[in-house]
């Protein structure tokens, strides 16, 4: 008995280690994303390193809004890997934040290089997914509704800030007339 125990154990460990490969996998992909976003440049001379995120940002208004929908994209990772709710809503809140602050002016650049939105995001995804990669090929509906409402937030979020962006456009040219 002792024996078959022991054989049982050692074919679930074989079987149990093809699938840590596959979930590693995804997890080295989402990892790319996330240092090509964040890290993919060393500044000389420093231990600094930033990504297309702070690069990118650069461009006026479309810069953020791109480099939003990329980090929209891990977090719809997090609803395939079912992750739970309040980690969806940190991973979201880590976007929001890098998205608002992302999008002042110069200040908002050098943010971009410090804040490092997608890395934390899957940092958080790969200690809190809960299926493996085969399980993740479809999140649950209400998973989905969930991350919905989310991207929801942040649109109306956008649209705030390119109301305010505007306002403020207005106020400042009326400064000369």
């Amino acid at each position: 008995m002792a024996l078959s125990r022991s054989m049982a154990e050692r074919a679930a460990q074989r079987v149990a280690a093809p699938a840590r490969a596959e979930r590693a996998e995804v997890e080295r992909s989402l990892d790319q994303l996330s240092h090509a976003m964040d890290g993919l440049f060393r500044i000389p001379g420093t231990g600094w390193r930033i990504g297309l995120d702070a690069l990118v940002g650069l461009i006026p208004g479309v810069g953020d809004f791109a480099t939003t929908a990329v980090s929209l994209y891990i977090l719809a990772a997090g609803v395939r890997y079912r992750v739970p709710k309040v980690t969806l809503l940190r991973m979201a809140s880590n976007i929001a934040v890098d998205y608002l602050l992302g999008s002042v002016p110069v200040v908002g650049d050098i943010f971009d290089a410090a804040w490092k939105s997608n890395q934390m995001n899957v940092e958080l995804l790969k200690r809190r997914a809960s299926v493996t990669p085969e399980e993740a090929r479809h999140g649950r509906l209400s998973d989905w509704l969930f991350l919905g409402v989310i991207v929801l937030g942040l649109l109306v979020l956008l649209l705030a800030s390119v109301a305010l962006s505007l306002w403020l456009l207005t106020q400042f040219v009326g400064l000369f007339r």
